[in-house]
């Protein structure tokens, strides 16, 4: 068959380890035998952007912007021990950290759901999308130990030097903690517009919640801010949509995801999504069936598996051994991308062709074929565990 063109580029984030492995493989077994690829290539693998002194991340970042949709593999941000294992010059932040804040985007993971893997809570019949502020809140905290005694204020300078002043506490014969947070306006009105427009695109209703009943300034501030986004922006393209927005407490909202089917994103601060989002993946079975997205607040998609590079297999890969390693969730970052690159360009070949492979990969599961860490789950009669490569060669089969 003729394959299917591409008229514009994506941006390609190769990246580490075991799903570097399984990046090249997925590439060559299920994509590049019925698209002609139009990638623009950059290696975020470790070494190069050592190399690069991190440079290539940057540029990585700059190109998603200009193109508009990227793919992403899985990448390492060194510890110490990664700092002597490569020989790196420095240790390097994340570079998940780095594209989020070149895009000023959001990230929203969601679970692939399918037959055999029964997430924990029964009624979850449809994917909850966990959509999660990144910046400030503890993650830019200041922190102090407090001796006995002792009396703790915040102190707002303003820009012409007045000062305003409130007692944290007075501390008597114990001594205790203190920390500051902040966050600012400018990140929550990004946070709120990517939330939304991300709603709009999936068609599908969007929650906030925070504490605005306890913190009636700070938590108030960023209800405020959605609702004003929303009233001013959104509102109507929602109603058109047939899609809601709501504000509900954080308690009021937790009850409320346990006790509905799913098929909705739910919008949080930056700890209650840090928190939330490890909950919702192991609720619905598996981290290597979770997907995650950053949209920046002017429609940029940047697509990635939710989950790290997968460093014990790599060594086992390494020594010789076979793997089976779980590459559903790379290959849905490659749909992903893949169908909003076809969005964009108008090109309904290349969005069909997303939706047969993700039909394909989910049908192969389904059908009692799947990897190890699956296989260890599954409720389905007859499962066949098989390998990395197999797995990628099963789905072709069905695709």
């Amino acid at each position: 068959m003729a394959k299917i063109k591409m008229t514009t580029p994506l941006v390609e984030m190769d990246g580490d380890e075991m799903t570097r492995v399984l990046w090249k493989m997925i590439k060559e077994i299920l994509l590049e035998p019925y698209i002609e690829l139009n990638t623009e290539y950059y290696d975020l693998g470790l070494p190069y952007r050592d190399e690069t002194g991190d440079q290539v991340t940057v540029d990585a970042a700059n190109a998603t912007k200009k193109y508009g949709v990227a793919v992403k593999c899985a990448t390492i941000t060194p510890n110490a021990a990664r700092v002597e294992e490569y020989k790196l010059k420095e240790m390097w932040k994340s570079p998940n950290g780095t594209i989020r804040a070149i895009l000023d985007g959001t990230v929203f993971r969601a679970p692939i759901l399918v037959k055999g893997i029964q997430p924990y809570i029964p009624t979850w019949t449809k994917p909850i999308t966990i959509a999660r502020h990144a910046y400030g809140d503890i993650y830019k905290n200041v922190e102090m130990q407090v001796p006995a005694g002792a009396k703790c204020e915040i102190v707002c300078t303003d820009a012409n030097g007045n000062e305003t002043r409130k007692v944290i506490h007075q501390f008597g014969e114990s001594g205790g903690i203190i920390q500051g947070v902040h966050n600012v306006d400018a990140s929550i009105t990004s946070f709120a517009r990517c939330c939304f427009t991300y709603a709009l695109d999936k068609k599908q209703d969007l929650w906030f919640a925070a504490k605005d009943t306890i913190s009636k300034t700070y938590d108030h501030r960023f209800k405020d801010i959605f609702q004003e986004v929303y009233d001013t922006e959104f509102k109507t393209k929602f109603e058109e949509a047939g899609i809601e927005y709501f504000y509900t407490l954080i308690d009021d909202a937790v009850a409320r995801v346990v006790r509905s089917d799913g098929g909705y994103i739910w919008a949080c601060k930056n700890y209650d999504g840090d928190v939330m989002s490890d909950m919702l993946a192991t609720a619905y079975g598996s981290l290597a069936m979770m997907t995650s997205v950053l949209v920046s607040p002017d429609g940029v998609y940047e697509y990635e598996a939710a989950h790290g590079t997968v460093q014990r297999h790599y060594y086992k890969y390494l020594k010789g051994e076979t793997t089976s390693t779980n590459s559903v969730a790379t290959i849905f970052a490659w749909t992903g991308a893949l169908r909003k690159r076809g969005e964009m360009d108008g090109n309904e070949e290349l969005m069909t062709f997303a939706d047969k492979l993700e039909e394909a990969t989910i049908r192969t599961i389904e059908e009692g074929v799947m990897t190890g860490d699956l296989a260890a789950m599954s409720t389905l009669d007859n499962v066949q565990k098989v390998d990395s490569e197999t797995f990628l060669r099963e789905i072709a089969a069905r695709l």
